[in-house]
């Protein structure tokens, strides 16, 4: 059985350092898809549904930057050309979610969130309070980098949503879900932070993954010279994390009905989760 690092011993050494640190930390994302184009009316070729598929893939492969100080950070995506949405066989491919606009701010100290994010064209904030993770800490270690990183882990239940239109048809699906998170995490940065939603550990997290979404940290900056200023977001129709979630769930239900098909193509689209 693996030993169990204390966390209340590694957190002396944040309180000790973190006072005077700011910087930021560049962070890869890719995201495994099931996504799948088919059905048994489809017309598509083999190399045209292959192609469409691996385009999916492309677009989850972004990058952002998280900005922080001892108690407050915002991580956003890069900014970048938008690039026109790739088409294929007749087949428009569409994003659903936040866009390049999104920033999501945390408050280590009142342990809470805003989350400004779209869903269609539509803003939103999303305000509620930081997820309080049950972390399982490891002497497992690790190099990303030039920074020494520890493992830690937490497992949850989550509600898998399935959705899928074939051959005109849409379906939902619903199912729970058990999901192991793997982090690792620096104490040469003593930082209680992370990407996204993610913190809750005595160092900052630069690798993390929840068995779909990979997010590895490429590069760090302590202390720039330019002097980082993190400004809370506060555009946006203004909802819980449920609230949004009921959204998001209802809009994904209106796009599959954009997809559906009149004339019966026999186009499969499956979204995971």
């Amino acid at each position: 059985m693996k030993k169990l690092i204390s966390l209340s011993i590694l957190f002396v050494t944040i309180s000790a350092y973190a006072q005077n640190f700011s910087g930021k930390a560049t962070y890869k994302t890719s995201r495994k898809s099931n996504f799948k184009i088919g059905g048994e009316k489809s017309t598509m070729s083999d190399a045209q549904k292959k192609e469409i598929e691996a385009r999916i893939r492309k677009m989850s492969q972004r990058t952002f930057v998280l900005e922080f100080d001892k108690s407050t950070s915002i991580y956003k995506e890069e900014v970048k050309l938008n690039a026109p949405k790739p088409q294929m066989g007749g087949v428009r491919v569409m994003s659903f979610g936040s866009g390049n606009s999104g920033a999501f701010y945390k408050n280590l100290k009142e342990k809470r969130y805003a989350n400004k994010t779209e869903i269609m064209g539509k803003a939103f904030l999303v305000k509620d309070s930081l997820p309080n993770y049950e972390w399982q800490l490891s002497s497992d270690t690790k190099n990303i980098g030039n920074y020494t990183c520890y493992k830690a882990t937490f497992t949850r239940e989550v509600e898998n949503v399935n959705m899928s239109l074939v051959n005109g048809v849409p379906k939902e699906e619903k199912k729970m879900q058990t999901i192991v998170t793997t982090a690792w995490y620096t104490t040469q940065v003593p930082i209680s932070n992370g990407p996204s939603d993610y913190q809750g550990l005595p160092g900052l997290i630069l690798e993390i993954n929840d068995g779909t979404t990979t997010i590895v940290c490429t590069e760090i900056v302590i202390n720039p010279s330019e002097k980082i200023k993190i400004i809370e977001p506060e555009k946006g129709k203004v909802v819980t994390q449920e609230k949004y979630d009921k959204i998001s769930e209802a809009k994904a239900k209106e796009m599959m009905e954009r997809f559906k098909s009149k004339n019966g193509n026999g186009i499969e689209i499956r979204i995971g989760g």
